[in-house]
């Protein structure tokens, strides 16, 4: 009872240290909240990344942030699939992925559309080396993936220094991404950490 009564006191308290640790409490519990239901929604605890490059303007912004959908819960559907069956999401064909670049961990993740699929041996873009024993013949399975700017990301992620001749493995990839971006709102991270194509942009 006696503790019932100092927590009652605390919450009605008008002082400048309570009132500032119920808003820390208050914060936290949010945070925990938000992140229990994108577990269950989504099956990532942080679902949310800020796009840092421009590499898939038009359909995606610098400073967007992007929900995204754990490997886990979903299918990937890649461009040349989305062409077949009509399936579209952000402004184009295919789903766009969120990737560990050569499985690096702590590397910066790529946000590009996952063209198609290839299979160990396969040629992994038409017009390359693709004799026997051509460097441009997938050395595994994976994924083939763009940028969809085009002016910036002319070229697959494969051909260029991006994923160099390595498609993309499945447990690379950290999830798709979901649902619309949401504008600006990135900035705010990326700011502090010293990416400024925000106010360049």
């Amino acid at each position: 009872m006696q503790s019932i009564e100092k927590i009652k006191k605390f919450y009605r308290s008008d002082g400048f240290w309570a009132g500032l640790l119920r808003d820390f409490l208050f914060v936290i519990a949010v945070v925990v909240v938000f992140a229990s239901l994108s577990r269950v929604a989504l099956g990532l605890w942080t679902p949310m990344v800020a796009v840092e490059s421009g590499s898939m303007i038009p359909h995606i912004q610098i400073g967007d942030i992007i929900f995204v959908e754990s490997m886990d819960r979903t299918e990937i559907v890649t461009y040349l699939d989305g062409q077949k069956s009509n399936y579209t999401s952000f402004e184009g064909y295919g789903d766009v992925i969120l990737y560990k670049p050569y499985g690096r961990q702590g590397a910066t993740p790529i946000i590009h559309r996952a063209m198609y699929y290839v299979e160990k041996g396969d040629c992994m873009w038409q017009g390359g080396d693709c004799n026997p024993g051509g460097k441009n013949l997938a050395p595994y399975s994976g994924y083939i993936t763009k940028g969809d700017n085009p002016k910036t990301n002319t070229k697959f992620d494969q051909e260029g220094s991006i994923s160099y001749l390595q498609p993309v493995k499945k447990e690379w990839i950290i999830g798709v991404a979901r649902f619309y971006r949401v504008p600006v709102l990135g900035c705010v991270s990326l700011i502090p950490r010293g990416n400024l194509a925000c106010i360049k942009n």
